[in-house]
């Protein structure tokens, strides 16, 4: 797999990390429109994907696996599956609300919780 990010120049991306704004919290970008949230305080993490179906207005995020082993589960995404050329290379949390920004290819998404 490696191999296959050296040819496609993917060794070369450079993901940006941002501390959330309201918490103790750490979002940063990944391959396959997928954005990673870990929370310092209760050591929780999520792995969300940025799509168009979870742009429009008053959809929840569904949280995402990727399975790396030959066994994986049902609801899990193989890492032969994931697509290096859409990725999520930068992103911005607001500094008082939970809002956040991330900039995927060509396309910006802006989530909020609650």
């Amino acid at each position: 797999k490696l191999c296959s990010l050296y040819e496609n120049d993917c060794i070369f991306d450079k993901f940006e990390v941002v501390w959330g704004g309201p918490s103790n919290s750490i979002l940063t970008g990944s391959y396959n429109n997928f954005f990673r949230i870990f929370d310092r305080t209760n050591n929780k993490r999520c792995v969300l994907r940025a799509s168009r179906e979870s742009a429009k207005p008053k959809t929840q995020l569904k949280h995402c696996k990727v399975g790396v082993g030959p066994k994986r589960r049902k609801d899990e995404i193989s890492v032969e599956m994931l697509d290096f050329n859409h990725k999520i290379l930068h992103a911005h949390w607001h500094p008082t609300d939970n809002v956040i920004a991330v900039a995927a290819t060509n396309n910006l998404y802006l989530f909020t919780g609650k």
